[in-house]
């Protein structure tokens, strides 16, 4: 079953058109990964999704209710919470504090609160840090408290915007952990992702935008042999050398 379905959302800022009807579906359960080179308009479409932005047109449905036009803050109670690629910590709050604020959005008592908190610091492997002032963390344990700090709000659907970006290997391989023991406690995630090597052995769909357009859906083993996605990352000539290459190997 679709737990959020796009559309043909249509995002313009003045005559530029960031997304240009875009249509899709994320299922209930699974990982969608959402990519694309830069500025293909991936988290402008977060943002309309999450309500920082309203869409020029086209409808989003979420959890069978129509959402286009909401606040953040209402989307995020229905259920839909997201990260930022830009890290934004409370600073000068412990790591446990910083994620105590997104348990508060749905817990309506300390203890609640306190017991969610800490569950989304252990899944998210914060632990060792939680009492450690959060602008003192390195940016993977940054990224990991965006995390945990969305995860305490209690969400049905998780976005999460670049949580690999700038990472080592190690780093990548932690976060593609948390991202699986996060899967298999039943929330449903989309994410947007440039480290391709991550994200496609663990999404189940990949959708791919390039210049506001989704130009391929599929599952991960065809899109990285899509040519409409080698041109949008690796250029036109570098497509036409893939194919000959593959023309000539089935020759």
């Amino acid at each position: 079953m679709a737990l959020l379905e796009l559309n043909e959302v249509t995002m313009k800022f003045g005559e530029l058109v960031a997304n240009d009807r875009v249509s899709f579906t994320v299922e209930a359960g699974s990982i969608v990964g959402l990519i694309g080179p830069n500025g293909a308009g991936k988290t402008t479409l977060f943002n309309c999704i999450s309500g920082l932005y309203k869409p020029f047109s086209g409808r989003i449905s979420f959890d069978g209710k129509d959402i286009t036009g909401l606040t953040p803050y209402q989307i995020a109670r229905k259920g839909a919470v997201r990260t930022f690629q830009v890290v934004r910590p409370l600073k000068e709050m412990t790591v446990f504090d910083n994620v105590l604020v997104g348990a508060f959005l749905k817990c309506h008592d300390n203890k609640t609160a306190f017991e969610k908190a800490a569950e989304c610091i252990r899944l998210c492997e914060l632990t060792p840090f939680q009492d450690k002032l959060a602008g003192g963390l390195p940016i993977a344990g940054k990224k990991r408290l965006e995390m945990a700090r969305a995860l305490a709000a209690g969400p049905k659907l998780l976005m999460l915007d670049e949580v690999m970006a700038g990472l080592t290997s190690t780093e990548v391989k932690a976060a593609v952990e948390v991202i699986l023991r996060l899967k298999d406690s039943g929330i449903t995630m989309m994410i947007v992702e440039h480290v391709m090597e991550a994200i496609m052995p663990i999404a189940d769909k990949v959708v791919v935008l390039d210049s506001g357009l989704k130009i391929a859906e599929d599952a991960p083993e065809r899109i990285v042999n899509d040519d409409k996605v080698i041109e949008a990352y690796l250029g036109a000539k570098y497509s036409q050398r893939m194919k000959e290459q593959r023309s000539g190997a089935g020759g």
